[in-house]
């Protein structure tokens, strides 16, 4: 099993470690409850080391990226990021990931720590350009520090002003006295914040920085328990649960991350126009919980005389709305907001109301 460069440290303060994507990571620390709502209400640290980051650069690296991802790369200028996802040829979604632009020539891609490998092969296979590909994933650390107090904290950490800085964008700055550090103000919670990456060397230093700062703000760390929980409620997708091989991104609600502008020349271009114009069978849709219930990934959606129509592919119990929420694929009749539908919790039908995300609007 794989480790950050922060495990020693995340062990040291009592934290609930976990095999994801192959690595030994936190899920827990104080409770997931508890550290959703810090993040809800104050800020909360994230070890996203896992994740995985590719340079793409040279003339041509452009072309490259406008290729493999359904967003219109063209539409971004330098210290700007954009959310995207790579199609895979057939109608589905290789991964989501963020794209970074840095320069003309000089590209950075996220992606998720499950698919790194796949990710890699799918964008060199596609690289007919002699562009410059870099796998950085196990040279680079990111933290993602989370909240609505998030960025009045880390402003402490740095000279460079971070707290007007707009939603997607990034710096490339000094930061706890590190040189060079990628400063973005993007995450997976809805409540705000940043995202930041720097060597592997330089983790734990930066970490303790990172928590000393918060301190008078309430930081605390937050395992992968409550980030599932945060991006939930805000109604992000993840990867493997709402989106995969098989989705399209029309189908997941990700039209808007699909450009059809001119010159946006991307793989399955023609079919997702098409399913565009056309219509897909089922959409991923929101829902939330009118009995008390927990939907999960796999349980059927049914109507009211017990014909399935949908799955659901994300749900949790919210811990702000102290409600059941979901995400499911759903039958053309029950994409309007405000739906009845039922999910078949083992034996029992309980009733939800199709609801668009973000759930929680705090």
């Amino acid at each position: 099993m794989k480790k950050t460069a922060l495990n020693a440290m995340h062990r040291e303060m009592g934290a609930k470690m976990v095999d994801f994507a192959g690595f030994d990571m936190p899920v827990q620390f104080e409770g997931i409850n508890a550290e959703h709502e810090t993040v809800r209400t104050k800020v909360g640290v994230f070890d996203v080391s896992h994740m995985g980051e590719f340079w793409v650069e040279g003339p041509e690296a452009f072309d490259l990226v406008q290729k493999v991802t359904t967003n219109d790369v063209a539409a971004l200028f330098d210290g700007k990021v954009q959310y995207s996802c790579f199609p895979n040829g057939k109608g589905g979604i290789v991964d989501d990931l963020l794209v970074y632009r840095f320069g003309e020539e000089k590209y950075l891609l996220v992606v998720n720590a499950a698919n790194i490998e796949k990710d890699w092969a799918h964008v060199n296979a596609q690289n007919e350009m002699n562009v410059r590909l870099t796998n950085a994933s196990d040279e680079l650390s990111q933290l993602a520090i989370q909240g609505p107090l998030a960025l009045k904290a880390m402003q402490k950490l740095t000279d460079t002003p971070v707290e007007d800085m707009e939603y997607y964008t990034f710096k490339v700055l000094e930061f706890a006295g590190v040189p060079e550090v990628i400063f973005s103000t993007t995450g997976y919670t809805g409540s705000g914040g940043c995202e930041i990456y720097f060597p592997n060397h330089q983790a734990e230093k930066i970490y303790a920085a990172v928590l000393e700062a918060g301190k008078e703000f309430g930081i605390q760390p937050i395992g992968l328990g409550a980030r599932d929980t945060l991006r939930l409620e805000a109604g992000f997708c993840l990867y493997g649960n709402d989106i995969d091989d098989t989705t399209s991104p029309i189908a997941a609600g990700l039209g808007w991350i699909t450009k059809f502008t001119d010159g946006n020349d991307f793989i399955d271009r023609t079919l997702f126009e098409q399913q565009k114009d056309s219509g897909v069978p089922r959409r991923l849709k929101g829902f939330v919980m009118e009995e008390k219930a927990i939907p999960r990934h796999g349980y059927e959606v049914v109507d009211a005389e017990g014909n399935v129509v949908g799955i659901v592919t994300s749900g949790t119990m919210s811990p702000m709305l102290h409600q059941g929420v979901g995400m499911a694929y759903l039958d053309k009749s029950y994409w309007k907001e405000g739906s009845e539908i039922y999910i078949q919790v083992r034996n029992k039908r309980a009733k939800a109301r199709v609801t668009r995300p973000p759930f929680y609007k705090g």
